[in-house]
């Protein structure tokens, strides 16, 4: 069993930044992968980022590459996301969730077990 608990959103004018972490609770957070999703208002959760359970390996969706990077600390149970350059269409309920991949990491977020209450992020132009 794995607990998150998101923190680091809020209100932050366009271009700029913001960073979020996830802490996790349990002693098996180091062999979980590690990702974020975000969910706008009628929109479908989306994948933001994913690192694997070393942090050696990092995922991201094309059209975020670039302005976001995912991070993890494993002896402080916790994973991050930095957020540049933020425009308005980032707003959204920030995600963290905790999954299991023999092989290639997945976006979808059907693959993630455990997740977090999500931390709202709000990017004003």
């Amino acid at each position: 069993q794995v607990q998150l608990v998101e923190s680091g959103g809020g209100l932050v004018q366009a271009g700029g930044s913001l960073r979020l972490s996830c802490a996790a609770s349990g002693r098996t957070f180091s062999t979980y992968t590690m990702a974020w999703f975000r969910q706008a208002p009628g929109k479908e959760r989306e994948f933001v980022a994913a690192v694997n359970w070393s942090g050696g390996n990092t995922y991201y969706p094309d059209s975020l590459k670039g302005r976001f990077t995912i991070s993890r600390d494993n002896a402080k149970n916790t994973v991050y996301l930095q957020m540049n350059s933020l425009k308005p269409e980032d707003t959204a309920v920030y995600y963290c969730a905790a999954g299991r991949f023999l092989g290639t990491v997945g976006g979808n977020p059907s693959q993630y077990h455990y997740w977090g209450q999500g931390t709202q992020v709000t990017v004003s132009s």
